[in-house]
């Protein structure tokens, strides 16, 4: 049981740090780097990790990872829930649709996708995570969370994606007021180059936001003065999935 405890945690570090090395998870757990180098070959076996495609010298999350709580997804009452609500908003605005869920404070998964019929269009692979920071589906959920969880996101500092990456920590805080007011978030290149979206919370009957649902085109069809329209829709899709939930 002892090597199976390891391997979760090697497991972990993996998804928190990607792409790591040998070297850096050796430091991280101060184990032999042989035990490390074997562990990470075992799970790569098992479809659990990868070598990163650019540098084969570190190791990333593979397809079995990203599948599992996607998967485990498909019969909740969530999955069932935002299903219809999500392909309606798709013919609404004929646009890419997603549903996100966080993973506590570390990132967004994409859990489910409706896409639009445009030759040119976003994509975002189920099991696909995201800063929750950078972007419309995170930042939905962090304007609803406490201000605790805000610092404590903030403490561990904000990376850069982008030159409108919100970095600054009383910009962000500002943002997540902002949200909170309209009921939607805006991603403008804030995360991926070219693509833009807008988000809304759905939340339970306490008011805890369990997961985003999103908008999500390339910048070439983004336009301002769209954006409240595209806003309410989104958010009344995200409040009808939150009324389905309660309902069900």
């Amino acid at each position: 049981m002892k090597s199976v405890t390891r391997s979760l945690r090697i497991l972990e570090a993996v998804a928190q740090h990607q792409p790591v090395t040998v070297g850096e998870l050796t430091k991280l757990f101060g184990l032999p780097k042989s035990t490390v180098q074997r562990t990470l070959v075992t799970l790569a076996e098992a479809g659990w990790l990868r070598a990163n495609r650019k540098d084969t010298t570190r190791w990333e999350i593979g397809a079995r990872v990203l599948a599992v709580r996607p998967a485990a997804l498909q019969g909740s009452s969530l999955f069932a829930a935002a299903r219809e609500p999500m392909i309606r908003l798709r013919d609404a605005t004929n646009e890419t649709i997603h549903l996100s869920v966080p993973d506590a404070l570390q990132c967004m998964v994409v859990v489910d996708r409706v896409d639009c019929d445009h030759a040119v269009r976003t994509f975002h692979a189920i099991g696909d995570t995201s800063p929750m920071h950078a972007t419309a589906v995170g930042r939905a959920i962090l304007a609803h969370l406490p201000k605790k969880d805000i610092e404590e996101l903030v403490a561990r500092g904000l990376e850069r994606f982008s030159d409108t990456t919100p970095t600054d920590p009383d910009e962000l805080r500002a943002e997540l007021d902002r949200i909170h007011t309209d009921g939607y978030a805006i991603n403008t290149n804030q995360f991926r180059p070219g693509v833009c979206a807008l988000a809304a919370p759905v939340l339970d009957d306490g008011g805890t936001p369990l997961a985003s649902v999103a908008i999500s085109m390339p910048e070439s069809r983004y336009d301002t003065d769209r954006a409240p329209e595209w806003g309410r829709l989104v958010a009344g899709t995200a409040a009808e999935i939150t009324g389905r939930l309660a309902g069900a």
